[in-house]
């Protein structure tokens, strides 16, 4: 049981403002600061350095897009509750987790391990071992539609590279993917996910809230995907041949 009074050191406000990490919101941050640089300094508490901002950036733009196939729970939604763009956003985002997006996390948490670990390699192919004896998914590997490349991981990678990180979660990554590949025997994709994972990692992005950062990144792409169903609606139309592809197999009811 907590015993002491709870505090914050995110924010606070009075008559006279609001005041953001030691930051005047009105004289310090509005106007002043890019909406990129606001997201790092309000979660991580400092704000960004111009290379950190850049990959960032980079991060943002590679998840705002995921299709009809992403956003048909989103435009679904707001068919059936259209005063509700809030709620039609928030199901687009609850799909963001362990299949899609959110792998992110468990592929930070892995590249952390293996940038602790005495033996890099020996930890890299632990961690594909263990998944593959327990017939799991490998996270950040593999994708439906990208081979033998996910073509955004390289670019993601050259990103952080070209703005000089450290690159010691860019290294456990590639460490990662060659254990992974001499283990199966074959090559399997680097997907944007896991690059998004060691970029973040590079910028000091704990892996407990990465999954937060691709929620940052698809909701604009949610929030356009709403304003077209406003204007060029399609989710009836998607639902009718749903209906149509999905047979009936059940018992006839009598006559």
């Amino acid at each position: 049981m907590q015993s002491e009074k709870p505090t914050t050191l995110i924010s606070t406000f009075d008559e006279k403002g609001c005041t953001i990490r030691g930051k005047s919101l009105v004289d310090e941050l509005i106007g002043e600061v890019t909406f990129t640089n606001m997201i790092y300094f309000y979660i991580l508490g400092s704000m960004p350095t111009p290379a950190q901002t850049k990959i960032l950036d980079a991060v943002l733009v590679t998840l705002v897009d995921h299709g009809m196939r992403g956003a048909i729970s989103a435009r679904n939604v707001y068919r059936g509750a259209p005063e509700s763009i809030q709620g039609a956003v928030a199901a687009g985002l609850l799909g963001m987790g362990t299949q899609f997006g959110g792998v992110m996390e468990v592929v930070g948490r892995h590249l952390e391990e293996i940038i602790a670990a005495t033996d890099p390699d020996e930890m890299a192919r632990e961690i594909v071992t263990t998944y593959l004896k327990a017939k799991r998914p490998l996270p950040g590997f593999g994708h439906n539609d990208f081979r033998p490349e996910d073509p955004r991981t390289p670019k993601l990678l050259e990103v952080g590279e070209a703005a000089g990180v450290p690159g010691k979660h860019i290294a456990a990554l590639r460490t990662l993917s060659q254990q992974v590949d001499a283990v199966l025997g074959k090559h399997l994709t680097i997907n944007a996910t896991a690059g998004i994972a060691a970029l973040l990692g590079e910028i000091g992005v704990p892996w407990k809230i990465m999954r937060g950062f691709a929620l940052i990144s698809r909701t604009p792409g949610l929030v356009g995907q709403i304003y077209e169903e406003q204007q060029r609606p399609a989710v009836g139309y998607i639902v009718r041949l749903v209906q149509e592809s999905v047979t009936y197999t059940g018992e006839k009811s009598a006559p």
